[in-house]
Formats: C-alpha cells, structure tokens, sequence
C-alpha cells in the first residue's frame, strides 16, 4: 500500500514521535511505500509546558517528513489536506493523543474522506487524563471522520464507545520500543550516573505531570527507608508542571539523601543507562490509558511495580513481571517495593518480563493496520 503518516517526527522530540517513526520505517520494511507529513508549529510556545518540543542531540538518519501542518493555522490544514490527497495514498494514518488536535486533524481527515481516502487513526488518548471544557467535542470532531482506530488498551476503546464510536476499531498491545540501543551492565550504567552499586534503585521515568503519580511515590518513600535505608529513587524526566509541591514532599520527609531529581529530558543515547542502572520501573499513575514508558522498560527487560488503572495493569501481570498495587495508595506502593527487595524479586521478575514482551512486536501492529484498512 502507499501509507502516508501524519503526526510529530523529527524535528520534534518524545515518545509520540519515536511511535511514529518506528512505523513509518517498520512499515516500509513491510514492503509499504510511506510518506510522512509532521508539523511546523505542534504547540505554540506559550501552550508547550516543557523547555523545548524539538530534539537538541544530532539524529542520525531521521525519518525524511514533510513539515506542513500548523495546528493553529486554518491555511495550513487545507494545504496539508491538499498535498495527502496529491500522493493519493490507500490510507492515511494519524496518531491521536490530545483534543487540542481535533481541529486540524479533523479538517485534514474530512477533506480527504470527500476525496474517497481512508484515514486511520492510533488512539493514545480519546479522552484526555486531565479534561477540559471542549474536549469531548473536539476529539469528536476528528475522531468521528475516520475510517478506523487502532487502540492499545481497553480503557481507550472504553473511552472511544463514551464518544459514540463502536466500530471499526482493532486492538493492539502497544509494541516494545527496540530504538534506545542495547542495554548496559548495570555496574557501568550506575558507574556513569554516580549511583552507588549496592543500592537497591527505583525508577521513575518521563514527563511529570500530577496524572502520573509521583507524588505518591514521594509520599510511600519514608515508609520504605524504613526498611530499606540506603535505597535510592531516581527520577529522570522534565517537569511539565511547577516542581515546587515535589520538592517540598522531599523536604517535609527528609527525602534528601534518597531522591535523585534528573529533572530534564533524557535524550535518547541516554535512556539505556536510566533503565540499566534500576533494579524496577515504579509508574505511581493517578489515570493512565497505556504507557509507552512500561515497553520501554520491557527492551531493557526490566520490571515495574505499577497502579492499577488503565491498560498498565495489562501489560504487566501481577507476581510475574511485577506488582500492581491499588492508585493514590502510598502504603500498598510502599508495601510491593519492600517486598519487591526483600524477597529479591528482580531476577524472577526479569525472566516474567523476557516471556510477556514476547507478544508484544511491531508486526502485530502492522497486521492490525493492514487488516483494518483490508475491511
């Protein structure tokens, strides 16, 4: 088929844009010819919570996209819609997390179904973890113009059914990322991060946001040091709010000593390391649909100690690849990291996760798509 891709690519940064471009190159190995159609302005500045949208580190071989699409700039959305149409595509394939795309995204996707193209659409998120006036309406607006969805978690397919949409829909489990190379041991890992090697070590990875937790996990810290003094939490991710309530739970608990703030974005020749220097992956989620961060852990066969909401508790299967506690809950959070260490879990745990990411490839995904677009 010719494919054409629609969404954040380099020059733009994150996990959304590394999805993308997995794809893009995923399915031309497939033998797919693909195109790919990216931003030139994603976010205004003002809107953008972060320092920069757009990668800083030189990318080799980035994904040749076409930037075209401002979201703010009605003009844009008919000459993106225009220049899909020209390369008359058997499917256009967007990646959806956030209302505020529903404008431009909608009008590029009801331009071309007039013209008898198909547009397919990933759902991250059809209703946003924290809501707005509005949303329904304008994910509504983009959503209800496409053909098919591609869904990574009952809670999005749940949420797609609360916007009338019932149909057409195709299941997948969000595919392990392969792109951050290969892992470390994790004596050299903790060597390059000035960790200590006999520490017990808790990650806490990604953009923080209330929606993910962290404020529980800071909060289930003091039980923990009581059992495990010298364990060390790292978080490694930028601030996308104020991080004045965070460090102000440190201080109240005396955190000091064991709470680590690498408090940016982790570019990609660095994620190895993060991951390869933890003993487990903690995702505290408040709400969640899925998460890329849980199969990133998985490349590095890491397990993860995560909240039951979401998808997160699918992916991770309680006492084999980690343990799933109840959300907004610090003592039972607390609880599942001591025993994690206490029962010297990590071994067994790893080999739990060596057989879950089994079912977790990008073919999957691609046979969905080429099934979905097929009916």
């Amino acid at each position: 088929m010719k494919i054409a891709l629609v969404g954040p690519t380099y020059p733009y940064r994150g996990g959304i844009a590394h999805f993308l471009e997995t794809m893009y190159r995923g399915l031309g190995a497939r033998g797919h010819e693909t195109f790919a159609v990216t931003f030139t302005r994603q976010y205004p500045e003002l809107l953008f919570p972060g320092k920069t949208q757009y990668e800083t580190a030189e990318v080799e071989d980035p994904v040749p996209a076409r930037r075209l699409l401002d979201t703010v700039n009605p003009l844009t959305w008919i000459r993106t819609a225009r220049h899909l149409a020209k390369l008359k595509p058997d499917v256009v394939l967007f990646k959806f997390w956030m209302p505020f795309f529903g404008p431009s995204f909608g009008t590029v996707a009801r331009y071309l179904r007039r013209k008898g193209i198909k547009s397919v659409v990933v759902v991250d998120n059809a209703i946003p973890h924290e809501p707005r006036p509005g949303d329904t309406l304008l994910s509504r607006y983009f959503l209800k113009a496409c053909h098919g969805y591609l869904v990574m978690s009952d809670a999005v397919e749940n949420d797609l059914a609360t916007l009338g949409i019932r149909e057409r829909i195709a299941r997948v489990p969000h595919p392990v990322y392969d792109i951050f190379g290969p892992s470390m041991s994790r004596e050299e890992a903790r060597r390059g991060l000035g960790l200590p090697d006999d520490s017990p070590v808790l990650l806490f990875f990604g953009f923080i946001r209330r929606y993910k937790g962290l404020h529980v996990l800071l909060d289930s810290m003091p039980r923990v040091i009581e059992r495990i003094p010298n364990v060390r939490l790292v978080v490694a991710g930028e601030f996308y709010e104020d991080d004045a309530p965070y460090r102000e739970i440190v201080r109240q608990h005396r955190l000091e000593e064991n709470v680590r703030f690498d408090a940016d974005y982790i570019p990609n020749d660095r994620v190895a390391q993060y991951f390869s220097a933890a003993d487990v992956v903690v995702q505290p989620y408040v709400s969640a649909t899925q998460s890329g961060v849980a199969q990133i852990a998985y490349q590095f066969d890491q397990p993860l100690i995560v909240t039951d909401v979401g998808g997160l508790a699918e992916v991770v299967p309680d006492g084999r690849a980690g343990f799933v506690v109840p959300p907004e809950n610090p003592e039972a959070l607390a609880d599942a990291i001591i025993r994690f260490f206490e029962e010297d879990l990590r071994d067994r745990f790893r080999e739990g996760v060596r057989e879950e990411k089994k079912k977790y490839s990008w073919d999957r995904l691609y046979d969905a798509l080429e099934e979905l677009v097929a009916k």
